[in-house]
């Protein structure tokens, strides 16, 4: 019977899913150096250009693919600087075409590197989510808030786009299931003025208190702008 990688004990899931990122970052490689190579053998400057602008999406998009990747065992990880470089590269690759702002709000807050990963993922999904089916080919705003109160986090994804798009499952299905790896609870709220996705989880493993209205804090962060061309701004505290 063969062995289905779910079922896999941890150590050689961990193998496994390096393994597979290790072959699509090569995979990404080879497909930049194809059309990069297709760009300089080109003559005319209007295909020239696409190429070069196709080249740097999958850039982008490679980059995505690594702030994605598994992290080092037992190594703790800022969440919050986590969570900048991932979303500074969903925004690279998936909002500046379509003019969606990204914006984080977040404290300094170290996470084992599994949880930190599987957080790292759930936004992923979420702000793909949104800009997907929230603004129906209209500016927006999307904002990340991360926080911690006591034993638990909150990380919440907020948007201002139309709560009448309906919304596909699959993707929240997969927040689900993240949501339950990190023994959490996920909650999804929608006003005429857009929708809060919310995910509340133990910041380690193992009897963690619970409470039922973490704090929502995030004053006292600092704002840095990304640069003179970025729409988007990103806050990250320098305090614990």
């Amino acid at each position: 019977m063969r062995t289905l990688p779910s079922q896999l004990p941890f150590p050689q899931a961990q193998l496994l899913l390096h393994e597979l990122n290790h072959r699509i970052g090569n995979e990404f490689c080879c497909a930049i150096s194809a059309v990069s190579l297709a760009a300089a053998r080109s003559n005319n400057k209007e295909v020239k250009a696409a190429l070069t602008d196709a080249a740097e999406l999958l850039h982008h998009y490679a980059d995505v693919h690594s702030a994605l990747q598994m992290l080092e065992h037992g190594i703790r990880t800022d969440a919050a600087a986590y969570l900048r470089n991932l979303c500074l590269s969903i925004r690279r690759s998936k909002l500046n075409q379509v003019k969606i702002d990204l914006v984080l709000a977040a404290r300094r807050l170290w996470l084992p590197p599994d949880r930190c990963w599987l957080l790292g993922m759930i936004v992923y999904e979420l702000i793909t989510n949104a800009a997907r089916h929230a603004f129906a080919r209209r500016d927006g705003r999307i904002r990340v808030e991360l926080s911690r109160t006591g034993e638990l986090v909150e990380c919440r994804v907020l948007d201002n786009g139309s709560s009448s798009v309906s919304r596909p499952g699959r993707g929240l299905k997969i927040v689900n299931e993240l949501t339950k790896a990190l023994d959490g609870r996920f909650d999804q709220r929608f006003t005429n003025g857009g929708s809060t996705s919310s995910v509340v989880f133990p910041s380690s493993v193992g009897p963690h208190r619970k409470q039922k209205n973490p704090a929502r804090n995030v004053a006292g962060v600092r704002r840095y702008e990304l640069g003179p061309r970025s729409r988007s701004v990103f806050a990250i505290s320098q305090t614990m």
